[in-house]
């Protein structure tokens, strides 16, 4: 028996983001399939996959609802059962240790080296071993802004995953509160696990990390934890926008938003949300087609001209 199943399409960059994007506006996607895609290989960037999995063997219908995500371009869609494994320590397995910005980041296979900020994030339930271009692009960026000079005194990680930002945020700000969160339940266990795999402490206070299982903000322990100097989100480009009045919210003036999980094509939109929410581009960055973006709250929100008096 197969605890999983894959389909699996092997296209062009293009074919691949527009499914992506359309798999975002997929309001009847099941719960239970993840979707993923990215380059087949860095040397190949025109070369790209998008895969499902799903807990069960998929009907010639589960084919089709994927099939739906390519509209007319039908390309040749690949199943295969993942037997007795999970699919995502599958997709993990062998994987070579990254570097991005002070960060090196590994599979607990791979030894530890002296003398760096190093993580060890096994292949589990939850994304975020560092490995794609989102992940590493915030590590990058998180260590741009501490060498900035950027102080973070509250720092929040929405859609934590395995808690690798949430850890590196504390790795960089040591004396700060942290939070981090996710809709997946499986993730509480997943973080708390890394956790003390890599000797970050999980608690309250000072220096430690509080998980939380939430949607968006849509927690009270996020609330009272709040505002927040920093808050990261690699997620998705529609929750990202969706979520840009609460972050706005919730952010200190002067504070600053981490954003990745768009990609290139997407930005406009998201930016155009945040700068109604009162945020302007700090740096961005672009590795491949996927967008990284850290962006300032004003320290004082511009007056409406309906609202400015004669």
């Amino acid at each position: 028996m197969a605890d999983c199943w894959s389909v699996r399409a092997d296209v062009p960059r293009e074919i691949a983001r527009a499914a992506l994007v359309a798999h975002e506006d997929a309001l009847d996607w099941p719960e239970d399939w993840v979707l993923t895609g990215s380059e087949v290989a860095d040397h190949l960037p025109e070369d790209w996959f998008v895969e499902a999995y799903l807990p069960h063997e998929p009907s010639a219908e589960d084919v089709g609802r994927v099939a739906a995500l390519f509209g007319d371009t039908a390309p040749k869609l690949v199943v295969t059962a993942i037997p007795d494994q999970d699919w995502l320590t599958v997709s993990q397995a062998g994987l070579e240790p990254i570097v991005a910005g002070p960060f090196r980041v590994r599979t607990p296979d791979h030894p530890a080296i002296p003398d760096t900020i190093d993580f060890a994030i096994p292949a589990s339930q939850a994304f975020g071993t560092g490995h794609h271009a989102t992940t590493a692009g915030c590590l990058a960026m998180l260590g741009r802004m501490k060498r900035t000079g950027m102080q973070v005194r509250n720092l929040a990680d929405i859609g934590t995953g395995t808690g690798l930002l949430a850890f590196a945020g504390l790795a960089l700000w040591s004396r700060a509160y942290a939070t981090a969160s996710d809709i997946d339940a499986v993730c509480a266990g997943v973080v708390e696990a890394n956790a003390e795999a890599n000797n970050a402490r999980m608690g309250a206070g000072r220096g430690a990390l509080t998980m939380v299982i939430a949607d968006g903000m849509a927690d009270p322990l996020l609330r009272v934890r709040g505002p927040y100097d920093l808050l990261i989100a690699n997620i998705l480009a529609g929750p990202l926008a969706e979520l840009a009045a609460d972050f706005g919210r919730a952010v200190v003036p002067g504070g600053s938003v981490l954003l990745a999980g768009l990609l290139e094509t997407q930005e406009r939109a998201v930016r155009a949300a945040y700068t109604r929410a009162g945020f302007r581009l700090a740096a961005r960055d672009v590795r491949g087609d996927w967008s990284v973006l850290w962006l300032r709250k004003r320290n004082r929100q511009p007056l409406h001209r309906a609202s400015v008096s004669r």
